[in-house]
C-alpha cells in the first residue's frame, strides 16, 4: 500500500554575509539528532509559501520578506514519503533564534558537508552551493580558450565547464596549467568534460559527464568533488540521479544558433522532467542571461550556456 506523501515547506535562509541557517532536530522527532534546514509540514488549505512563512516565524521568530523556490524533492523513507518544497529566503526581518529551544547555527555554504543531515537534504545542499549560471568554455585553439575565459570571468560566472572537445588534450592541459600558475582560476569552480581525461589536474574540482559516458557509468567515481552530467531526456536525468551526480544539464530547451532545426524540449517538457528527479538541473540551449527568471520558474537551478557569457 502506497504511503501518503507529506508535504514540507523548507527555508534555506541566507544572512547578509551569505551564511546559511541550520537547526538541530530534537532527538524525539523523526530524523532526530540531525541538522536540518528549518521549516515544517503544510497544514490543510495552506500553500507552500504560507507554510514557510508561518513555520519560520514559529521556529525562528523571523518574518520572511523575500523567498523564491529553489528545488523540490521527493524522498521515500522506510516509514514515510516526504516532499520537500524548498525556498531560498534572501530577505527577512528579526533576529533568528531557536524559538522551540532547538540549537541554531549560521554556516558557510561550503561547510555544510561537515554536518549530518537527513538523506533527503543532499540535493538541497548541492543547490545551495551551486550558482545560477554555469558557463561552458569552448574554443577553436589555445588562444581562443584564453580570450573566452577572460570574458566568462568578466561576466561574473563562478562555475565553469571546460568542454573544448575539439582541442588536443595537451592544449587544454597547458591552458589549465597556465590558469593554475597565474592564479586566474582562484575563486572559480572548474569542471572538465569527461572526454578530456583531465580530472586529475590540480585546478579541476569536478567532472562533467557526456551523455555517452553517463550511460556506461555504473557508479559515482571516487574522490570527485563535483559530478555533473549532460542529459537529453527524462531517463538520462533519472540515471544521473541514480549514480549520484550532484547536478545535471538538460538540453536543448530552446532552438540554438548551431542547431536551429533540432527538436527543442520547450519549457513545458523541461519543467515536467526536472520535477521527476531530486537533482539540481541547469537549462541549456538557446539561453541568454535574461533567461534565468523563466528557467527558475520552470524548476531549474539556473542556466548553462556557451555563448551567453561571451557578450
Amino acid at each position: 500500500m502506497r504511503k501518503q506523501r507529506m508535504q514540507v515547506a523548507v527555508g534555506v535562509v541566507r544572512n547578509a554575509a551569505g551564511q546559511i541557517l541550520i537547526a538541530l532536530r530534537a532527538p524525539t522527532l523523526h530524523q532526530g539528532g540531525l541538522w536540518e534546514f528549518p521549516g515544517g509540514k503544510l497544514e490543510v488549505g495552506e500553500t507552500a509559501d504560507q507554510a514557510l512563512r508561518r513555520e519560520l516565524k514559529e521556529e525562528l521568530d523571523i518574518t520572511v520578506q523575500s523567498a523564491t523556490p529553489l528545488i523540490s524533492i521527493c524522498h521515500q523513507y522506510p516509514e514515510r514519503e516526504v516532499q520537500l518544497l524548498v525556498f531560498e529566503v534572501s530577505g527577512f526581518s528579526g533576529l533568528a533564534r531557536g524559538n522551540e529551544g532547538q540549537p541554531v547555527r549560521w554556516v558557510e555554504p561550503e561547510d555544510l558537508a561537515a554536518y549530518t543531515f537527513p538523506a533527503a537534504n543532499r540535493p538541497i545542499i548541492a543547490a545551495v552551493q551551486l550558482p545560477p549560471y554555469y558557463a561552458i568554455l569552448e574554443a577553436e585553439n589555445g588562444a581562443g580558450l584564453r580570450v573566452h575565459w577572460q570574458k566568462i570571468i568578466a561576466s561574473g560566472a563562478t562555475l565553469v565547464q571546460i568542454r573544448a572537445k575539439g582541442l588536443p588534450r595537451a592544449v587544454v592541459a597547458a591552458f589549465l596549467d597556465e590558469l593554475n600558475v597565474s592564479g586566474q582560476g582562484r575563486g572559480i569552480t572548474v569542471l572538465v568534460n569527461s572526454s578530456l581525461g583531465l580530472a586529475e589536474h590540480p585546478l579541476v574540482q569536478g567532472i562533467h559527464l557526456t551523455s555517452q559516458d553517463l550511460r556506461v557509468l555504473k557508479q559515482r567515481p571516487k574522490n570527485v568533488r563535483w559530478l555533473a552530467a549532460s542529459c537529453h531526456n527524462a531517463d538520462e536525468l533519472r540515471y544521473a540521479q541514480a549514480i549520484g551526480a550532484d547536478f545535471a544539464v538538460l538540453a536543448p530547451v530552446l532552438p540554438t544558433l548551431t542547431h536551429p532545426d533540432a527538436d527543442a524540449l520547450g519549457w513545458g517538457a523541461f519543467s515536467e522532467w526536472v520535477a521527476g528527479v531530486n537533482l539540481p538541473v541547469y537549462a541549456l540551449g538557446g539561453m541568454a542571461l535574461t533567461s534565468l527568471t523563466m528557467a527558475r520558474q520552470a524548476g531549474a537551478q539556473g542556466i548553462a550556456s556557451i555563448r551567453a557569457f561571451l557578450v
